[in-house]
């Protein structure tokens, strides 16, 4: 038997019950509050994220949405992956996280003589 300690089940309820949505083909006019209202039919939206270049600003056409409730996420995957959305077919899928990589580093340590 597993006792949830009240920080575990705070844990829990922030973290594992959460999903992170991928979203790719998004119009280079999408915005957050656009991308959040499309989503926000099928459950609570906890963020939303269109990743833009950090130089220009523009949208680099996908973003994130994280829903509060993995079966609403789900829902929300099955209802709107190869949609129209502002123009465009979207994709929609589960963000997956990114696994961690080793540190760059820019001159390789090498050492030119």
């Amino acid at each position: 038997m597993i006792l949830l300690t009240p920080i575990s089940s705070i844990y829990l309820k922030h973290h594992l019950l959460k999903m992170n949505i991928y979203i790719s083909g998004l119009s280079y006019g999408t915005d957050e509050a656009a991308l959040a209202n499309r989503f926000s039919e099928f459950g609570e939206i906890t963020s939303a994220r269109v990743i833009t270049d950090r130089e220009s600003g523009r949208s680099r056409g996908f973003g994130f949405i994280e829903m509060s409730n993995d079966d609403d996420a789900r829902k929300a995957i099955d209802a709107l992956n190869e949609t129209e959305f502002e123009g465009r077919t979207i994709y929609v899928k589960e963000a997956m996280p990114r696994e961690e990589r080793p540190c760059r580093s820019f001159n390789n340590d090498r050492r030119r003589y």
